[in-house]
């Protein structure tokens, strides 16, 4: 809950009443100081009249600890509160605002007025930024996992001038169902959380806490959310992972690779009937059944190939059997006359078996 002050409205008569004339429109009542972080702000409860149902605006001053009262206006303090109809004035509503000072001593005051009528002030005592700001946790948190640590990255919960104050940072961390660590204070926004088990989820929360740079004074923040992460694994533990990845790799394929030799060998008759192309019917015979009064003989004829259909040719030669009685000297050395000519294709029973044989041998 960001910091405030509640106090009841301190009447201040405006000039020409006396004490007791008061103004017949009432003071804006429980004030509230809003201080989180840079923020500023000042909140009122509502001021009406049942007489009147025109709206009630708002006039809201300020001053330092010995200084006159001043209008919170744009050229002053870069926000208009001079006539607010709502009930806040956001002294850090833009950019261009950055509200008071923060190492002095604010005053704030506020008033009610509806046409004519004016209501006192109503006054809330002085108030340091830094010294009564509510601090946020920690903003931008990021964590990256390493071997056995946790590096942490984060940014201040707002900013300030390193000559007024500066942002230290604690680190709360405990592995999942352990007991909680805390780690010594952190001005750097990087921190390392070392000594970790490898592959162990560890949570942790970051609070910041402000000091101020020339005073003994800090203001501790709350506690970020809860993050965890889980650290990385080392070198050792890596190779593990990699020696348990090819095992595991090397016994499925065992496995897949067993088990289909083992279904080949056990169904081999339907294996080899699957993977068996059926007999086919030569096209030429196909077409003959189809349509029988094709010349089937002419068209294999014409598409047998030469170079397949290929024979010798065999010459059988025979003698008559009175000259195979006489020398066979004197009928080599005679000339070969008409009638001594030998006869081509001409076979005789007795010596058809011999020439079977001389048939056989020539192919």
């Amino acid at each position: 809950i960001p910091w405030r002050r509640e106090w009841p409205p301190t009447p201040v008569f405006l000039p020409g009443e006396s004490h007791g004339q008061r103004s017949l429109l009432p003071a804006p009542g429980n004030l509230k100081v809003h201080l989180y972080n840079a923020q500023q702000a000042l909140s009122w409860e509502p001021v009406s009249l049942d007489s009147d149902p025109r709206p009630v605006v708002y006039q809201v001053q300020y001053k330092y600890t010995s200084s006159n009262w001043y209008d919170v206006n744009k050229e002053d303090s870069k926000v208009d509160c001079t006539n607010l109809t709502r009930t806040e004035c956001d002294f850090t509503a833009n950019s261009l605002s950055e509200g008071f000072p923060r190492r002095f001593n604010i005053s704030l005051r506020v008033r009610a007025k509806l046409g004519g009528l004016v209501s006192a002030w109503a006054t809330a005592p002085w108030f340091e930024h830094y010294r009564n700001a509510t601090i946020g946790p920690p903003e931008n948190i990021r964590v990256t996992p390493e071997e056995g640590s946790l590096i942490i990255r984060l940014s201040a919960p707002f900013d300030v001038p390193a000559t007024e104050a500066y942002f230290v940072y604690c680190v709360y961390y405990w592995e999942k169902a352990g007991a909680k660590q805390v780690t010594r204070p952190f001005r750097s926004n990087f921190i390392t959380l070392n000594d970790l088990k490898p592959l162990r989820v560890y949570c942790f929360q970051v609070k910041a806490e402000l000091f101020l740079t020339k005073e003994n004074i800090s203001r501790p923040g709350h506690l970020s959310n809860i993050s965890c992460c889980e650290t990385a694994a080392d070198a050792s533990v890596k190779l593990q992972q990699d020696f348990l990845a090819a095992g595991t790799t090397f016994l499925v394929l065992s496995v897949v690779v067993g088990s289909c030799l083992f279904l080949v060998l056990r169904y081999r008759g339907l294996v080899k009937h699957w993977f068996h192309s059926p007999p086919s019917i030569p096209s030429q015979i196909e077409e003959y059944l189809k349509d029988p009064a094709q010349p089937i003989l002419d068209a294999l004829d014409k598409d047998s190939s030469p170079k397949d259909d290929t024979w010798d040719s065999v010459s059988v030669v025979t003698f008559p059997e009175n000259e195979q009685e006489g020398s066979p000297q004197s009928t080599l050395n005679q000339s070969a006359g008409p009638s001594h000519q030998p006869t081509e294709g001409v076979l005789c029973a007795k010596e058809a078996a011999t020439c079977l044989s001389g048939l056989d041998g020539a192919t």
